[in-house]
């Protein structure tokens, strides 16, 4: 069942990758402004992500980062469909 009121959706691990690849085009961080951390993607754009090596460790973290969205996603979802049926 999918939701179209829902202010996340789902991210694709392709999408993401794809952004992360585009490090090598000097544009980095632009993965962690898709997965919703605006903040921390500032931070990789202005340092070149962290010099290359935060960039190198968010390959094996974007996976975990597609997760936690998922999972805050289904939480805000069950929340507000039981915020509904009570009343």
């Amino acid at each position: 069942m999918t939701n179209t009121l829902d202010p996340r959706p789902m991210r694709s691990a392709p999408a993401a990758f794809i952004l992360w690849l585009l490090c090598f085009a000097g544009l980095c961080g632009l993965h962690r402004f898709y997965l919703g951390r605006p903040w921390t993607g500032l931070l990789w754009l202005l340092t070149f992500g962290l010099l290359g090596i935060g960039q190198l460790i968010d390959l094996f973290l974007i996976p975990s980062m597609l997760r936690e969205g998922a999972l805050e996603s289904r939480i805000d979802r069950m929340e507000r469909e039981r915020a509904l049926s009570r009343g």
